[in-house]
């Protein structure tokens, strides 16, 4: 048994763990545990530096999220565009594909709490009838394995995924979407990155919330992806008092990309049964996307996005950097609040813009006026 397979089996998982180490009363303890059980692993424990701070808010079950119960268990109609069992397709070229239910943590904030932590809801039986839905869908070039996190499968079973999905001719990229690098990062070792570089290009997508996640131990995991040819993004969520302050997200942003970790994504937090309380306002998010914009590099921008209830897919939103645009202009604010004006130019989409020639050939009409001038000129000099 790796390391890694024996720090999930000394989590923090039971009622009675629950009760003793946070001291949630035993009913309530009971009542989440029915809800969305628990898992921190002892390394994501250690992180945390006192109660309520931003690791613990991030795994440690509260009485909160039962006043949540009539919230949406399925925001992103998941359900609803999964053609056949573990797959979500949504986009036209790429598919979710969920091979395992099970995570090194179970995030208070869960998006798939309905599935999650339940070995029949993702089941390793519906893997067959996935394979066979990409390889007739010529279309999809890109999937994403997820769950669960992917990497929770042994390196056995993984490479027989990926293995898989290699035989299929249209699939170019390969895509992990899991935390392991953040909440348990001795699940990467060099002989899980020797495997995943057999069947490369494989991305990792993972989730970063807060820059004190970013440890030696996750430093290194990311590095040795890196190291591997394995590209890693990461995708942030926005959560009331963990990284709802600009100046946290533009430390976390940093020093990811210190370690070799480029930002992807900062999401609005999904509209999730249980998760609700984690929510902030579209101007907190706005808010910290324009202190990155101009004040860090740009490698540290991520795409600020929401994720739209009901299956609309990811919509970017933007500071209002555009104060009024035309056929011939548009004028902008810059991080600073300066205001610039740049030109529109005319071409195939803006027929009507800067120097178009149609403005040229309605050019004349100076000359007009010109004529009538003269003419005036003319008739003063007839009545005097």
């Amino acid at each position: 048994m790796e390391t890694w397979q024996k720090m999930i089996r000394e989590s923090v998982h039971t009622v009675d763990e629950l009760v003793e180490k946070f001291n949630i009363d035993r009913k309530v303890a009971e009542d989440l545990d029915e809800f969305f059980q628990a898992r921190i692993n002892p390394y994501y424990l250690s992180l945390i530096r006192y109660p309520g701070d931003p690791i613990w808010l991030q795994c440690v079950p509260d009485k909160i999220e039962l006043d949540d119960f009539d919230a949406i268990e399925d925001p992103l109609m998941e359900e609803a565009m999964s053609p056949v069992p573990n797959i979500t397709h949504r986009y036209p070229d790429r598919a979710l594909f969920l091979v395992t239910s099970q995570c090194g943590i179970y995030c208070r904030f869960c998006t798939r709490k309905r599935k999650v932590g339940d070995y029949e809801k993702i089941s390793m039986k519906g893997l067959e009838s996935a394979f066979k839905y990409l390889d007739e869908h010529t279309e999809i070039r890109d999937v994403i394995l997820s769950g669960g996190d992917p990497l929770m499968l042994t390196d056995t079973m993984l490479e027989k995924i990926l293995k898989r999905l290699r035989e299929i001719e249209h699939i170019d990229i390969i895509r992990l979407g899991t935390r392991m690098p953040v909440v348990l990062p001795q699940r990467i070792t060099q002989r899980i990155c020797n495997m995943l570089k057999k069947y490369h290009p494989v991305y990792v997508n993972t989730h970063f919330n807060h820059p004190w996640e970013i440890t030696d131990e996750s430093s290194r995991a990311c590095e040795l992806l890196a190291d591997n040819g394995v590209p890693v993004g990461n995708q942030m969520v926005i959560m009331k008092d963990i990284n709802d302050e600009p100046a946290v997200v533009k430390e976390l942003m940093q020093k990811l990309l210190k370690i070799r970790v480029r930002p992807y994504y900062i999401y609005m937090a999904d509209e999730t049964k249980g998760a609700n309380h984690f929510r902030t306002s579209i101007n907190t998010g706005l808010k910290i996307s324009a202190a990155l914009r101009g004040f860090t590099s740009g490698l540290a921008i991520p795409h600020f996005v929401i994720d739209a209830p009901g299956g609309g897919g990811k919509i970017p939103l933007l500071p209002n950097h555009v104060l009024h645009m035309d056929e011939e202009k548009i004028i902008l604010r810059n991080y600073q609040g300066k205001v610039y004006s740049y030109k529109n130019y005319a071409d195939k989409n803006n027929p009507d813009g800067y120097k178009s020639i149609k403005k040229k050939k309605t050019k004349p009409v100076k000359k007009r006026i010109a004529k009538k001038k003269k003419e005036v000129l003319v008739f003063d000099e007839v009545e005097s």
